[in-house]
C-alpha cells in the first residue's frame, strides 16, 4: 500500500510531466477554470432552466409535411418502378460517395508525374506513342471518373424516394439554426438554385410559412421540375398548390437587381462539373441575397471542402469591396471568419451535423434515419459579438460530473474541453451537459490566453 506522502509525491511528477507537454496542452485550455462562465445576456438562468440554454439547436425527429409524404406515395403506386427498393439504396450510396470532378490542371500534373515515373523506370527506347498509352491507361486506372448524373422521369423519382425525407430534413435543421437565432427575420421571398424535388420550398413554407410570399425553384432537369410540380400539388398535376407563391424555371433570373431575402442551394453545387462553374454560381447566388445564403451539401470530405470554397470565395469578395454597405460574414456553423481549422489539421476531418427524421413510410423505409449533411450560412450585415460562442463539432462525452466537449472557438481552433462543476461552475457545466452535437455553447471565453493544465489551480 503507497503511503499518503507517496501519493502526493506521484500526483506531482505527473502535473511536472503534463507542464512539459508544450503545445498539446492548449489543447484542453478551452475553457479555463475559475474564468470562462456563462454569457447570461438573455437572462436565460433567471427565466429558463439549462436545458433549453440560447445555443441548444438540436430539434428533435423531424417529420415531412403530411401532404408531401402522402404525395409522394401516390406518386410511386401510379408510376411503379421495377426493383425500387434496390436502385434507391443505390443511387444513395452513389451520391454519398461521390468525389468533385479532378479538375484539368490536377489532371495534367498527374499525367506529367506518371510520364516521369514511367521514363525513369522503364526501357528509353520506349515509344512516344506506347509511353503516352500507359500513362493514360494509369490515368484511368487512378482518377476518379465523374459523370453528371441526367435526370429523366424515373430516375426522378427514384430520387425522391432515397432523398426527399433526409434532403427536407437537413435544410429545415438549416433554416432552423436562422429562426432560432434572429426571430424577427420574417423573409418574404426565396429562391432555391438546383431545387430537385422542392423539398427547400416545403422547409420554407414550415418554417416561415406566415411571411413568405414568393418561391422561386430553379432547376436545368424538366423532368425534375415537372416531379416538384405534382408533389406541389399533391401528386397530380391538375390539384390545387398546396404551398402558394412557388414558381418553377430552367434557368437563374437574369437582371442583376433581382434580390431574393434567402437563397439556398442544397446538394447542387456537387452536380457541377467543374471548379469555374461553382465559381461562378456562388458569385450569382451571392449577388442575388439579400439577408441569407444558405449552402448544404453531404456531410464527407468532399462536401465540406466544397462548401468552405464557396465560403472563402464570399469572404474573399467582402475584402475586394471595403466600401460594400453590406458584406457578408459567416452566420453558421463557424464562429469566426478564418480558415477552417478542420482542413487545418494533420489529418482533416469533415465538419458535419446530424438530423434525425422519419422517413417516407415506404415498405422498405419505416425506422427513423439520421441525416449527416455539411452546411454553410452566410449573411449580409455585422456579427453580432453575441453569436460568437463556440460550436460543439463532435457528440458531447458525459462522463461522471465531467463533460468532453470538442468545440470550434471563435479565435479559429479547435479545442477539447473537459468541464466540470468544481472547475468551471455549476452553471457552464449543466449548459455543457445538457448541450449536443451542433448546439452553441453560451459561454464568455477569457480575453487572456488560455490556462495550461499544469497552470490550472490544484485541487486539494
Amino acid at each position: 500500500m503507497a503511503t499518503a506522502k507517496e501519493v502526493k509525491f506521484l500526483l506531482t511528477c505527473c502535473r511536472s510531466c503534463r507542464s512539459l507537454r508544450g503545445p498539446q496542452s492548449r489543447a484542453f485550455a478551452a475553457l479555463v477554470p475559475g474564468v470562462s462562465q456563462v454569457d447570461n445576456n438573455s437572462d436565460f438562468l433567471g427565466k429558463k432552466p439549462h436545458r433549453k440554454h440560447p445555443g441548444i439547436l438540436r430539434l428533435p425527429h423531424v417529420r415531412l409535411p403530411q401532404a408531401l409524404a402522402n404525395a409522394a406515395q401516390l406518386l410511386l403506386l401510379e408510376k411503379p418502378v421495377r426493383g425500387i427498393e434496390k436502385q434507391v439504396q443505390a443511387l444513395s450510396n452513389y451520391l454519398w460517395s461521390r468525389h468533385l470532378p479532378v479538375e484539368p490542371e490536377e489532371l495534367q500534373r498527374r499525367a506529367a508525374d506518371l510520364e516521369k515515373k514511367f521514363l525513369e523506370n522503364q526501357d528509353s527506347t520506349q515509344t512516344e506513342e506506347k509511353l503516352r498509352g500507359a500513362v493514360l491507361q494509369a490515368l484511368r486506372r487512378t482518377t476518379y471518373h465523374w459523370q453528371r448524373l441526367s435526370y429523366n422521369e424515373e430516375l426522378s423519382l427514384i430520387y425522391m424516394a432515397a432523398r426527399l425525407d433526409g434532403g427536407f430534413a437537413a435544410v429545415f435543421r438549416a433554416f432552423h439554426e436562422i429562426q432560432a437565432r434572429t426571430p424577427e427575420f420574417q423573409p418574404q421571398t426565396l429562391m432555391d438554385f438546383g431545387c430537385g424535388t422542392g423539398s427547400v420550398a416545403w422547409a420554407a413554407h414550415s418554417t416561415w410559412g406566415q411571411s413568405l410570399r414568393e418561391y422561386v425553384c430553379v432547376d436545368s432537369s424538366a423532368a425534375m421540375l415537372g416531379l416538384a410540380e405534382k408533389l406541389l400539388k399533391g401528386g397530380s398535376e391538375s390539384g390545387k398548390p398546396c404551398v402558394p407563391g412557388v414558381f418553377f424555371r430552367q434557368f437563374l433570373p437574369v437582371s442583376p437587381k433581382v434580390q431574393f431575402d434567402v437563397v439556398v442551394s442544397a446538394f447542387a453545387l456537387s452536380e457541377l462539373p467543374s471548379k469555374a462553374d461553382r465559381i461562378e454560381v456562388v458569385q450569382n447566388l451571392w449577388r442575388k441575397t439579400s439577408h441569407f445564403l444558405v449552402l448544404v451539401e453531404n456531410g464527407t470530405k468532399a462536401g465540406h471542402r466544397l462548401l468552405m470554397d464557396a465560403r472563402d470565395l464570399v469572404l474573399q469578395e467582402k475584402e475586394k469591396s471595403p466600401l460594400d454597405l453590406q458584406p457578408g460574414f459567416v452566420f453558421a456553423p463557424c464562429p469566426h471568419e478564418r480558415p477552417c481549422p478542420q482542413l487545418a489539421a494533420s489529418k482533416s476531418l469533415a465538419c458535419s451535423f446530424s438530423q434525425a427524421y422519419h422517413p417516407i413510410p415506404f415498405s422498405w423505409n419505416k425506422k427513423p434515419k439520421e441525416e449527416t449533411f455539411s452546411m454553410v450560412i452566410l449573411a449580409r450585415g455585422s456579427p453580432k459579438e453575441a453569436n460568437r460562442w463556440p460550436r460543439i463539432t463532435q457528440p458531447v462525452l458525459k462522463r461522471p460530473r465531467h463533460v468532453h466537449c470538442h468545440l470550434c472557438c471563435p479565435d479559429g481552433h479547435m479545442q477539447h474541453a473537459v468541464v466540470t462543476a468544481r472547475r468551471h461552475g455549476r452553471d457552464l457545466y449543466r449548459c455543457a451537459r445538457v448541450s449536443s452535437w451542433g448546439d452553441l455553447l453560451p459561454v464568455i471565453a477569457p480575453s487572456s490566453s488560455p490556462l495550461s493544465p499544469a497552470e490550472e489551480p490544484t485541487e486539494s
